[in-house]
């Protein structure tokens, strides 16, 4: 198989097997908070949003560190040991206990429906299991340095040692460069822009579906209409990642705009949510609620509502990853590791929180952060169309 076979190869696998694995845990998380909800009421006691901020909150921490492991047991182990966690966590539900529930959250980062339940989170479970071990089947990339035929074991022998010395080297150097990255101008103005990313993961992700499965006057379709949301907030990121992604190249008008549209279109989503669902729809009980919204609550708006959340989720995150990518294109671990750190740590107070806050609270506080988040965007993005001008090329980034 040539390099280039190889790397294509590579490609198709791991975009298949994260496909299997956030297939599974992203269905997990969008519906984490009705499930143990409908729990409650019997001997086992949690909360979905408390599991996510364990998760997302360990997820903080770990990413700081990320690269220096990657650095020492290589990306297909990591990947592979990532994998098991998450299928561990999802393997929980399937008898689902507080002490396992809660651990589990950490090492990732019973009524008339037990049987249903367990069927479900049985199929999540091997469909990630599935995802992991795909892992597997990727090729390691041919070394660039072939030893001649004159090398001497004796040099064989070196370059393993000062290979060694290097990897240590490496995640030592990959560690402080993260730290160093936190305190710097451009990744203080991302960082803005990033937290509300994380705060509408965790609206979109968990507390949205939530509030869809709690309001009673959806009637007896309110559950199921948990999983359409899901649908459709894909088919958003979808749509969002393939114009502003895929066709990124092509832009001529640089990332501000895609970002603006971003923000519209949460903005319109947020005011059409508040109007639409009851304000203790995300911290209803296991009955629901029968609260009353300010207009008559409708279905085909809550899910045109997800439709707009994937949507503008997809257009932050191309242009992050886009103008991370060329801000740091040198060495771009740190800076990602960073990103995630940022985005986790808010997702996981967002999460802690949805146990408490109404529904109206929840809205503000992302649309103060989306405002912000934006003006930081373009204020970075500014200053990389200046890089530009001086000589880079715009439409490769």
């Amino acid at each position: 198989m040539s390099p280039e076979s190889k790397k294509l190869f590579n490609i198709i696998i791991l975009g298949v097997a994260f496909m299997f694995m956030f297939t599974a845990f992203q269905t997990c998380g969008n519906v984490a908070q009705t499930v143990i909800r409908s729990l409650n009421s019997t001997d086992f006691h949690g909360s979905g949003y408390t599991s996510m901020a364990i998760i997302y909150g360990v997820f903080s921490a770990s990413n700081l560190i990320t690269p220096s492991v990657v650095a020492i047991i290589g990306p297909q182990l990591s990947m592979f040991a990532s994998g098991l966690f998450y299928s561990m966590y999802i393997a929980v539900f399937i008898q689902p206990l507080p002490w396992s529930f809660y651990t589990a959250s950490v090492f990732i980062g019973i009524a008339a429906a037990e049987s249903d339940r367990r069927t479900v989170f049985i199929a999540l479970t091997v469909i990630s299991l599935v995802g992991t071990v795909l892992f597997f089947l990727i090729r390691q990339p041919d070394s660039e340095n072939v030893l001649g035929e004159d090398e001497s074991s004796d040099d064989q022998d070196l370059e393993v040692n000062e290979s060694a010395q290097s990897t240590m080297g490496k995640a030592v150097d990959a560690f402080r460069k993260s730290l160093k990255l936190c305190v710097t101008k451009e990744m203080l103005l991302l960082s803005v822009t990033t937290a509300y990313t994380g705060l509408e993961l965790t609206f979109f992700s968990g507390v949205y579906g939530t509030c869809i499965g709690a309001v009673n006057k959806f009637g007896t379709e309110e559950k199921s209409l948990i999983g359409l949301s899901g649908i459709f907030i894909g088919i958003g990121e979808i749509l969002g990642g393939s114009l502003f992604g895929l066709l990124s190249k092509n832009n001529r008008f640089g990332r501000n705009p895609v970002v603006l549209l971003g923000i519209l279109v949460h903005f319109i989503a947020f005011y059409l949510i508040f109007l639409n669902m009851p304000g203790d729809a995300p911290i209803a009980p296991v009955e629901g609620t029968d609260s009353s919204a300010y207009i008559k609550s409708s279905k085909e708006v809550a899910i045109f509502c997800s439709f707009l959340l994937g949507l503008g989720d997809s257009c932050f995150n191309t242009q992050l990853l886009s103008i991370l990518g060329f801000l740091y294109s040198e060495d771009s671990a740190p800076a990602f590791a960073v990103f995630k750190f940022v985005q986790s740590i808010c997702a996981a107070v967002a999460f802690f929180y949805s146990n408490y806050l109404l529904l109206h609270w929840q809205l503000l506080v992302m649309v103060i952060f989306g405002f912000f988040g934006t003006i930081s965007f373009f204020s970075v993005e500014w200053a990389a169309a200046a890089i530009v001008a001086r000589g880079s090329d715009y439409r490769s980034i």
